[in-house]
């Protein structure tokens, strides 16, 4: 488990784990989250995604542009939103969740977060992979084959673990610098395609119907809620006093910084290359649409970006590893879903026959997984603005009897009801590739709107059920002043 960490956020390489950061340390900057969030959009699937929108959803210039604006403001809306949480608690989404659900009841969501964590960074670590690929295609003529492949994932894996190992003062230096490489690098593409694309193409297409841009926002905003539970993990430097309302709007604004043009680049391209929403490999047209001088080059900084989203997943899937129980410092329980993630993408790069269609798959699945949590997470902390403690360190930390959030035997009923509700109905909105749920026709269904009204189930339903009361009794008020956390490397 290991011992208190002494100054742990000026250290090069972070320990401390799950347990809340103390007052003494919390000295970050809500600038520290513009490069975060940024770097947490640097993905060439955006390209794929937008380019889906024009091939599958049939909408225009003016429509992908609406839909990623308003995507982006609606998923990083309430990854800031959440994360202001993590400035009062000063401790991970994983464990502040345990205030909502009860200690052992956080158990259940937690696990399904945790599954669908590996799926992202599985996806993630299959595109850095296909882009080291085409990089090594474009500059030395290798073809891809299945000895290459596994090379490939594994290094990118490797340098996932690396990073994400590090902790929190490697991320920033690393978001810092890949934020810089990555614009200077999008807008020479911009450029190019600026001055080379048949625009009268772009702009003659016709526009598509509402229900295709509902759905569309749908499944661009599905990766920006996968940050949600994680928002509040990188606030928890932050002081006190720090604004609410500046941590909402950094987190938006770096986000779109990204989402929304990589979002249209990828529709705009799509014209002309329509096949670039149904490749197997998501990232190799780039080499038939740029010249070698900039597809190169931005492939590389591309590279790093993807390997910083999976960094910071694996950074907060660390934490959610320790929450659920794993005994191991956070920086060796990241290793468990680098494993998985390397298995899984070697799966999907040697034996899955349509990328895109497994993404749409996962991303369609993780809304509403992650959507259950949230409506639940956003009304416990809606309770706690006007609570004298908000977040009991102590009590987060405590999962026997003695802790305030053991409400009945260690679970929440209503969170949990509320949870499981709105996962079992999100689901029957659903349609997959596999999977068709009982009112996928309906109107909700058919217009992607299956996450929201997961959330705003799972909202109504905690909202009304009785209020659980908190553990505080003379003795566990007493002793929270002469307890302190347990220390979880």
């Amino acid at each position: 488990m290991g011992n208190t960490p002494t100054s742990d956020a000026d250290g090069a390489i972070e320990t401390r784990g799950i347990e809340p950061v103390p007052d003494s340390e919390r000295r970050g900057s809500v600038r520290e989250l513009f490069p975060t969030w940024v770097a947490a959009n640097i993905s060439v699937l955006l390209l794929t995604m937008g380019a889906s929108l024009v091939v599958f959803n049939e909408l225009n210039f003016w429509q992908v542009l609406t839909v990623a604006a308003v995507a982006s403001a609606t998923a990083f809306g309430m990854v800031g939103v959440l994360s202001v949480s993590g400035k009062w608690g000063g401790a991970p989404g994983a464990l502040l969740s345990r205030a909502a659900f009860g200690v052992r009841g956080n158990y259940f969501p937690g696990a399904v977060l945790w599954v669908a964590r590996f799926g992202w960074e599985t996806i993630n670590a299959v595109t850095g992979a296909y882009a080291v690929l085409t990089v090594l295609d474009l500059l030395f003529g290798v073809r891809s084959n299945k000895v290459l492949i596994v090379v490939t994932l594994l290094a990118f894996v490797a340098c996932t673990f690396l990073v994400s190992g590090m902790g929190r003062k490697a991320l920033q230096v690393c978001n810092k610098w890949s934020t810089y490489l990555f614009g200077v690098f999008s807008v020479l593409v911009l450029v190019y395609l600026v001055a080379n694309m048949n625009w009268g193409d772009v702009f003659a297409k016709s526009p598509g119907s509402t229900s295709m841009m509902i759905a569309g926002i749908g499944t661009i905003a599905a990766g920006g809620i996968s940050w949600v539970p994680t928002g509040p993990d990188f606030a928890r430097y932050l002081p006190h006093s720090v604004s609410g309302r500046k941590i909402v709007g950094t987190t938006i604004s770096g986000a779109a910084l990204v989402l929304v043009p990589m979002v249209l680049m990828g529709g705009v391209i799509a014209v002309s290359n329509p096949q670039l929403a149904e490749a197997t490999d998501p990232v190799s047209f780039l080499g038939d649409v740029l010249p070698n001088w900039l597809a190169v080059p931005y492939l590389i900084t591309a590279v790093v970006g993807m390997i910083l989203i999976n960094s910071l997943s694996m950074y907060s899937a660390g934490f959610t590893a320790q929450t659920m129980g794993v005994k191991l410092p956070r920086a060796m329980a990241v290793s468990i879903n680098a494993v998985i993630s390397l298995v899984g993408g070697l799966f999907m790069m040697l034996a899955a026959t349509s990328f895109i269609g497994s993404f749409i798959t996962f991303l369609t699945l993780l809304a509403v997984s992650f959507s259950a949590w949230i409506g639940v997470y956003a009304v416990d902390m809606a309770r706690r603005r006007k609570m004298a403690v908000r977040y009991d360190p102590v009590g987060l930390m405590d999962t026997g009897r003695t802790s305030r959030y053991w409400y009945t035997g260690g679970f929440c009923w209503q969170a949990l009801t509320a949870w499981a509700v709105a996962l079992i109905a999100g689901l029957c909105f659903t349609d997959v590739e596999w999977f068709t749920g009982p009112l996928a026709t309906t109107w909700i269904g058919a217009n992607g709107l299956g996450w929201a009204t997961t959330i705003a189930i799972a909202a109504a339903i905690f909202a009304i059920l009785p209020r659980a009361r908190e553990n505080v009794t003379p003795s566990t008020e007493a002793d929270r002043a002469d307890r302190k956390p347990a220390a979880v490397g």
